[in-house]
């Protein structure tokens, strides 16, 4: 039997967004994609509000398809996720990262990483 019967759909979402290595972001809809899960980005926000305590999860690493951050502009969490991007070494202008230049695009060898 392999690890991906094994796995919740919130356990794979987990594991994706912690292969996105530093310095790099992808959206709701790719990680949900990596997951085994197309079609399914809404669950990939809701799931990341349900880290459990303990738990290593770089969510703000995770943007919406146009590469904006995933909260309004000039709120907290704007400015937070911003930061930690920032502290990565990604550019983050007018809410927004260029995802041609940091967007995550994992090759074979990443993907059979995961490990589902």
């Amino acid at each position: 039997m392999n690890n991906q019967n094994q796995l919740t759909n919130a356990e794979r979402i987990w594991r994706t967004i912690q292969s996105i290595p530093a310095g790099k972001v992808a959206s709701y809809g790719q990680i949900a994609d990596l997951a085994g899960l197309p079609g399914r980005a809404r669950l990939v926000g809701k799931v990341l509000g349900q880290v459990p305590e303990g738990m290593v999860v770089p969510w703000y690493r995770v943007l919406r398809s146009s590469g904006q951050l995933a909260f309004t502009k000039g709120s907290l969490s704007a400015e937070k996720q911003k930061g930690l991007l920032q502290e990565e070494g990604v550019v983050v202008l007018n809410n927004r990262v260029k995802l041609m230049l940091f967007g995550w695009k994992p090759d074979l060898s990443e993907m059979l990483a995961m490990d589902f």
